[in-house]
């Protein structure tokens, strides 16, 4: 059905047209409009009410009133405060309207679940930026036959759990299950197999069904996207997923840093193929990767959604990576391509002022574009050194490229080493490497990409250590604390409680 094809990709350049172009708008009147959007529409609410929303309308200076009015809240004082009223079925809380579905997400550090609210407002968002992501394919020299291609999309299941007044379960599903007519056609694994809750049923039946689907682009989190493709790849005695799947051409992935993953990606496949990113976070849709050249993700400014900026360092945040009362914030008019940032957001499912927990640097300031650095939580600086998300990620993709070796998953936590400290690493590998080599490879990275961890192993840090671990162990962990399937990710860094019962769990399988 070549016609279909040029069809479709034909509505595509047509709705790009407009991106295409360059905006004569500035970033900061986009978002000025959108929190003027945000606040008219909320100023009925409780919290509206509370935060004298209708005065700051009208302010002068609207974007310093709404900084000086409300705090900055973390999900804890949010939930606490507001949002446990909307789960109780009450209407009008932090925003219009009663909440009918919540995502249950712990990111990748809290014990107990969070639940963040999802409004309509928010999914057409959500859908609005998703076509959007969709319309820049056709930027990309594919050919016609692309574009009546299946979508492969794997997120956690979209059965979800009716409590009370609302429904509850992973916003990929909530999303997946609220998909527009039109794109069920393109839609893989379908409706049948994404209600699936058991992720083994789940990934065998996907196994099964690979052959009947000709998939032009796949959605995902790195390490269930992987384990997916390997399978079937087995199962079906292939030489590469291209055997079944000739017009891939896209990868499309989100959550955890791509490079460490990328060696072994890349030997799945018959030929290169693109890998895009995306920032789909349970607060709404933040950006995605929108010119084939770009290495940047460009904030989607103009869809719900108003960001301010958290310098992230010493003088805003304490050592556990809490915000600090006094912590200074910026908007998109005042960053700059220097620093990372704790990103906070307001948005149309009445989270206002609200920490989510990454942090970002801006690759372009002048295009909006960021790219992922870590979590405000996820950094390893047990006495000064400061490692970041990013800094652990580029390790280890420099150190398989230096061994020639695979990783699968890894982690790091500091230990005590007599009175000072050491870290630990665990890399979840199955080819045959001395943990001393991949020691060596990680220390003298790291040295080479962070100046405090330079002088802190000189000092206070005595000792690196690499335990090698198989792979499958790090996903029976996954699944045996419900974090199994498409929409999670191992933490980077573990810490506190998590890195107790890790440890203990590793004791129990003789590691």
């Amino acid at each position: 059905m070549p016609l279909l094809g040029t069809l479709i990709k034909k509505a595509y350049q047509i709705k790009d047209r407009p991106a295409l172009r360059e905006a004569k708008v500035s970033p900061i009147e986009i978002q000025y409009k959108e929190l003027k959007k945000l606040l008219s529409k909320a100023e009925i609410t409780a919290f509206g009410e509370h935060y004298h929303f209708s005065k700051i309308l009208h302010s002068k200076q609207t974007i310093q009133d709404f900084q000086n009015t409300i705090p900055v809240f973390d999900y804890s004082k949010m939930f606490q405060a507001w949002w446990y009223r909307s789960l109780n079925g009450e209407a009008y809380v932090s925003w219009p309207g009663k909440v009918k579905y919540f995502a249950l997400t712990s990111g990748t550090s809290e014990a107990s679940s969070k639940q963040i609210p999802v409004t309509g407002d928010m999914l057409k968002s959500i859908k609005k930026a998703s076509l959007r992501q969709l319309v820049s394919a056709s930027r990309y020299d594919f050919p016609i036959e692309f574009f009546q291609k299946g979508i492969l999309m794997i997120g956690g299941s979209t059965h979800l759990n009716l409590n009370g007044s609302y429904l509850e379960g992973d916003l990929s599903g909530i999303s997946a299950g609220n998909i527009p007519f039109w794109f069920q056609h393109f839609y893989k694994p379908g409706r049948r197999i994404s209600k699936e809750r058991d992720w083994a049923t789940k990934l065998d039946e996907i196994v099964k069904s690979a052959p009947k689907w000709d998939i032009g682009v796949i959605v995902g989190v790195p390490a269930w996207i992987q384990i997916i493709l390997e399978r079937i790849i087995e199962t079906h005695k292939l030489n590469s997923i291209h055997d079944i799947w000739p017009n891939l051409n896209v990868y499309v992935h989100s959550g955890v840093a791509f490079a460490p993953y990328k060696k072994s990606f890349d030997k799945l496949f018959a030929r290169p193929i693109i890998y895009n990113e995306s920032y789909l976070a349970s607060e709404g849709y933040i950006a995605y990767q929108n010119q084939p050249e770009d290495l940047g993700m460009k904030l989607i400014l103009d869809n719900g959604i108003f960001y301010e900026f958290v310098p992230f360092n010493d003088q805003n945040f304490d050592d556990e990576g809490n915000i600090n009362a006094n912590a200074k914030v910026l908007h998109i008019g005042q960053v700059n391509d220097k620093e990372e940032y704790a990103l906070l957001l307001s948005n149309n499912s009445g989270a206002w002022r609200y920490l989510i927990g990454d942090t970002v640097k801006f690759n372009s300031v002048e295009k909006s574009q960021i790219i992922i650095t870590g979590r405000t939580k996820h950094f390893l600086s047990i006495c000064g050194e400061h490692l970041s998300m990013d800094n652990i990620n580029r390790a280890m993709e420099l150190t398989q490229q230096d061994l020639d070796i695979e990783v699968g998953e890894f982690t790091v936590l500091g230990v005590e080493h007599g009175s000072l400290w050491a870290h630990e690493w665990h890399v979840g590998t199955d080819c045959q490497v001395e943990p001393k080599v991949i020691k060596e490879a990680l220390d003298n990275h790291l040295n080479t990409l962070n100046d405090d961890y330079r002088v802190e192993r000189m000092e206070a840090i005595k000792d690196v250590t690499v335990k090698i671990i198989p792979t499958q162990i790090f996903a029976k962990w996954m699944k045996i604390n419900g974090k199994e399937g498409g929409a999670n990710k191992f933490p980077r860094v573990l810490k506190n409680k998590i890195k107790t019962d890790w440890l203990e769990f590793l004791k129990q399988e003789g590691y």
